[in-house]
Formats: structure tokens, C-alpha cells, sequence
């Protein structure tokens, strides 16, 4: 027998029992739809994630204060306080000749009040260097200008919820907004950027540090943003932090230092984990569907004995016998898996379309996986059925007829 004589004998044997053709396509299609799903969404939720940190800014060192660290026994009742981050520690980091850009950090939530209207919102203080290290972009107006980081001007920049809640019937520009018991008058509108790793830049409200550590009485910073001038810089950069807040601290290193690049790795890894463990997850339903396609494949050919015995007396071999079972198989788990690929697609679609913000995307790896698991599946249930049907002496097989 030829090639082309086994798949045509194969496909007529596919047509000829139509429920049991459907069973197995159902079973396969349901395992394909779930696998490919599943892969859709986490992988997209890893991207998702990874992008979202990568967006907060280029060679990005965040720089906070207290140190991580991790010991053993049980933690002490009483301990020291970790030292303050101050605006004279993030100005002394800018000798370093691997730091292109340093931007201090306070934040503090307060209610903030124009032409009557009041709302509760957060406020970030920072110097115009935040401009450049988070990537931000202006609707309208400017940014904190380019003054001494100690110097208390009395102005602010406002997100677009802000000026739309606000100052919704009139120009935002050079109006006065008042936060708390004192007045800031807005000079810039950020264009709108949406909710980055929690921060959401369209309610905020952005005033010089020095202001924002007079509103809220304090003198310590909540973290330091710095833009190293390099990916191969990052690591010298992170070395160099470490040695000048330790000359300030009195020898102490009482700081904890996070990395773009370490972070978007270490999200990395586990979502990449979690796919690989949602992905063999979801293959469970697949061997189910191996399973049902072994049980109606030994029914097959026990409903098929007579017709395995002639062709045995004519002269088929084992081999070939044993290939016009697994060329069914395979053909019922290729129509299974490109049913499962479309209804797979059509789920994707309709995600996207219920949550657009989402981007829920099927990787070529995904769909590949899928598809050749899927055949594979069938080839492997479909061993045992072929081998029976192959093993079958034809003389016997002729006298169940």
C-alpha cells in the first residue's frame, strides 16, 4: 500500500462512523481551546507586566532607604530606625560619573480644592529631573522648572483627571489650586498616561520637593529615581550609590537598591514559570481527549475485525495495517486541533474585545505547541489500537466475520 492508499483508506473509515468522528474532534477541540486560552493569557499577563516596568523608565535605579536583608531567629523587639533618605543625599549621588539623572521623591496624600470643588488625591515632590526619568510628557503648559532643589516654589503640575474634575469649564493654566492650607498654581497639565505598576500619573498632583516636604512636615525622601547614563553603567552606578550614602551615613549602608533590569527579570522568570505550569495544566484536558480517542479506536477495531483480516490475507503486513490506525488517529487529532485553534481564536477575540486594555495575544510558539502536542497525543493513544489491529491473525479475524 501506498502512502496516499493508507491516508484515503483512513479518511473513508473517518467518514464512515460520523458520530464517533465528532466525539473525538469535540474532545480534541475543547483540549486545544483550553491550551491555547491559557497560553494566551499568561503569556500576555507576562508581557503585559514586563512592559509595564520597562515603561517606567530607561537604566532605571530606585534607591530607597532601610536595608533588606534577611537573618536568622526571630526579629528583634526593639531596633534602630533606618536613617532618612534626604534631598542632601540625592544631591551628593550626582558626582557619580555613571548617574546621568537624579530625581528625589516625596509623596504624600492630600485634599486638593479649586473653584469649590474638592477632591482627595495624591501628591508627588520632585524636581523637573522626574520629567526625564519616568518618561513623562506634557498636554499642555510645562513641567517643574530647572531650580534648586531646596527652593519652595508655589506651583504644580496636574494629571488630566485632575484637570477634568477640576477645572472642567475653565483653562487649567495659571489658575490657583489649593492643597491643604496652601495655594500652587498650575503651570503644566501632564498628558495622559494611565496606571503604570500602580502609579496613576492622570491623579496626580506634582509641586517642587521642597514644597511637598513643607506640606507634609517632613524632611526625609520616600524614594530617589536615578537614570544611569547606560545598561552597562547600571551595576557601577548601583556600587557607587552604595559607596557615597555609606560615607554619609557614618558607615552605615542603610539602603535597599531595586533595578529596572532585576525587577523586569525576576517578573521574568516567574511568569514565564507560570505559563509553562498553566500550559501542562491545561494538557491534562488533552490526554482526556488521548484517552477517548484510544477507547473508540479499540472499539474500532473490534467493530473492524473482518475487515482487518482481509486485508491481512491479501497481503497487507503488520506495518501497514498498524500505520492505517495511526493514520486515522492522526487525522481525527489534526481536524480536533484546528477546530480547537479557531474556537481558541475566537475566545482571544472576544477577551480583547471585553477588556481592550488588556492585550491578550496567541504566540506562534503557543499555537505550534498546541497543534503538534495535539497530533502527538493522538499518534500516542492511538499506538495501542494499531498494534492490536496489526497484531490480529488473519484467519481468525476472517472466521469472526
Amino acid at each position: 500500500m501506498r502512502p496516499a492508499d493508507t491516508l484515503h483508506h483512513a479518511f473513508n473509515s473517518i467518514k464512515s462512523q460520523l458520530l464517533r468522528t465528532l466525539l473525538i474532534v469535540l474532545a480534541m477541540s475543547i483540549g486545544v481551546t483550553s491550551v491555547t486560552v491559557l497560553i494566551a493569557l499568561s503569556e500576555s499577563a507576562r508581557s503585559y507586566i514586563v512592559n509595564e516596568f520597562e515603561a517606567l523608565g530607561t537604566h532605571l535605579v530606585i534607591v530607597l532607604p532601610g536595608r533588606t536583608e534577611t537573618t536568622g531567629g526571630a526579629p528583634p523587639l526593639f531596633g534602630e530606625t533606618p536613617r532618612d533618605l534626604t534631598l542632601d543625599d540625592a544631591a551628593s549621588l550626582s558626582r557619580s560619573p555613571y548617574i546621568s539623572a537624579i530625581a528625589p521623591l516625596t509623596i504624600g496624600s492630600a485634599p486638593v480644592t479649586a473653584f469649590g470643588l474638592e477632591r482627595e488625591t495624591n501628591v508627588f515632590g520632585s524636581t523637573h529631573a522626574l520629567l526625564r526619568v519616568r518618561h513623562l510628557s506634557m498636554a499642555q503648559g510645562s513641567f517643574l522648572p530647572k531650580t534648586e532643589t531646596d527652593e519652595a516654589l508655589s506651583i504644580c503640575v496636574i494629571g488630566q483627571t485632575i484637570r477634568e474634575q477640576l477645572f472642567a469649564n475653565a483653562p487649567a493654566l495659571g489658575q490657583w489650586l489649593r492643597i491643604n492650607d496652601r495655594r500652587f498654581r498650575v503651570i503644566g497639565v501632564l498628558a495622559s498616561e494611565g496606571q503604570s505598576v500602580g502609579v496613576d500619573f492622570d491623579e496626580m498632583v506634582i509641586i517642587p520637593v521642597a514644597s511637598a516636604q513643607a506640606l507634609f512636615d517632613t524632611q526625609s525622601l520616600f524614594r530617589i529615581l536615578i537614570e544611569t547614563k547606560s545598561r552597562d553603567a547600571m551595576l557601577k552606578a548601583v556600587d557607587e550609590v552604595k559607596k557615597i550614602i555609606k560615607l554619609r551615613h557614618e558607615g552605615e549602608e542603610d539602603i535597599t537598591i531595586i533595578t529596572q533590569d532585576s525587577v523586569v527579570s525576576a517578573f521574568n522568570k516567574i511568569l514565564t514559570a507560570l505559563t509553562i505550569a498553566v500550559a501542562c495544566i491545561a494538557g491534562i484536558s488533552l490526554i482526556v481527549a488521548g484517552v477517548l480517542v484510544m477507547n473508540v479506536m479499540l472499539v474500532s477495531v473490534t467493530q473492524r475485525t473482518a475487515e482487518i483480516g482481509l486485508l491481512k490475507a491479501l497481503g497487507a503486513s503488520q506495518g501497514q495495517v498498524q500505520w492505517l490506525f495511526l493514520a486515522e488517529a492522526m487525522l481525527l487529532s489534526l481536524a480536533g486541533a484546528l477546530v480547537g485553534l479557531i474556537l481558541g481564536q475566537l475566545v482571544i477575540s472576544v477577551i480583547q474585545a471585553v477588556y481592550p486594555r488588556f492585550p491578550v495575544e496567541l504566540p506562534d510558539w503557543g499555537l505550534l505547541s498546541a497543534l503538534g502536542v495535539s497530533i502527538l497525543t493522538g499518534l500516542v493513544f492511538g499506538v495501542l489500537p494499531a498494534r492490536k489491529a496489526a497484531r490480529l491473525d488473519p484467519i481468525t479475524a476472517l472466521a469472526k466475520r
